[in-house]
């Protein structure tokens, strides 16, 4: 059976499609294909609170192409979810409708908490220790989603308004940080060790310049290393050198600083980058249903 997920997020949109099965009771999938559009809906939403009508005409498109490879690729079911961008815009219903009237995909348009949970649902799949205190953090354009994970279980989770497209347009207040602080300190026991697992586009890039192998942790002072060599650049080389692309480029610093404050919040001093997220939670929980 195949599975997609529509991940409609601040910095672009991406389609997930992978293969399911249940193997030996256990839940396996195997990824068909990603597509990531660099389509950056917080751009308009963080600066003049609404989705503009260009980028409206975009976001269709891109939805009728995905549509499209759906059907190609023979899916039986998928879900489309709008994160931070989509939600908070004042005309994010209307422009849901008009996607959905032109293009017949309904796109949901997702709570913080509900991303947070999505992203929680992949633990399970990420080669995570069942006796260890982990700390999940998913950087995007518009939030930061934190979940406590302890023995296997879900603690606590919340959304946060820090976001690396926010930062880039300079909307996140002093306030947004230090309640982010305080969360992390109301939740965490220093003596447990925590250990941070990341989550986002931007970590990923950031671990993979690392050269260090799949459930290989990647230290805090090696992240702040990346961060700081990055910030040294001028957007044009740090494109160049680090291989990224123009809208990565120009955020990849500012997530890096949200990672590395939500670590050092933590106490925590390293990190795994298991390469999941809301796509694959989507996946997950589509996968439970018709399983």
């Amino acid at each position: 059976m195949k599975l997609a997920a529509i991940d409609i997020g601040s910095n672009a949109i991406r389609l997930l499609i992978k293969r399911v099965l249940i193997e030996k009771g256990a839940l396996k999938t195997s990824k068909i294909l990603l597509l990531r559009v660099p389509l950056r809906l917080g751009e308009d939403v963080f600066k003049e609170g609404r989705i503009l009508a260009d980028k409206s005409e975009k976001l269709l498109k891109v939805m009728q192409s995905f549509k499209l490879l759906m059907e190609v690729n023979e899916v039986f079911d998928y879900r489309a979810c709008a994160t931070s961008a989509m939600r908070e815009a004042k005309n994010g219903i209307e422009v849901r409708d008009f996607i959905h009237f032109q293009s017949e995909v309904f796109i949901d348009l997702i709570s913080g908490e509900e991303e947070a949970s999505l992203i929680f649902s992949n633990w399970k799949t990420s080669g995570l220790s069942l006796g260890k205190t982990y700390l999940y953090v998913d950087v995007g354009g518009g939030s930061t989603e934190i979940t406590l994970l302890k023995n296997g279980q879900r603690i606590t989770s919340r959304s946060f308004k820090v976001g690396a497209v926010r930062l880039l347009k300079s909307t996140v207040k002093d306030k947004v940080w230090n309640d982010l602080k305080d969360f992390i300190e109301s939740i965490v026991n220093v003596n447990d060790n925590v250990i941070s697992v990341g989550s986002g586009g931007s970590i990923t890039k950031i671990f993979k310049q690392s050269n260090h192998q799949p459930h290989d942790f990647i230290s805090y002072n090696e992240i702040e290393g990346f961060v700081q060599s990055m910030a040294s650049f001028e957007l044009e080389e740090r494109i160049e050198k680090f291989n990224l692309k123009p809208n990565r480029a120009d955020v990849i610093v500012l997530a890096g600083e949200i990672y590395l404050f939500v670590m050092k919040s933590a106490g925590s001093t390293n990190m795994i980058v298991p390469k999941m997220g809301v796509g694959d939670g989507i996946i997950n929980r589509l996968a439970l249903k018709h399983i």
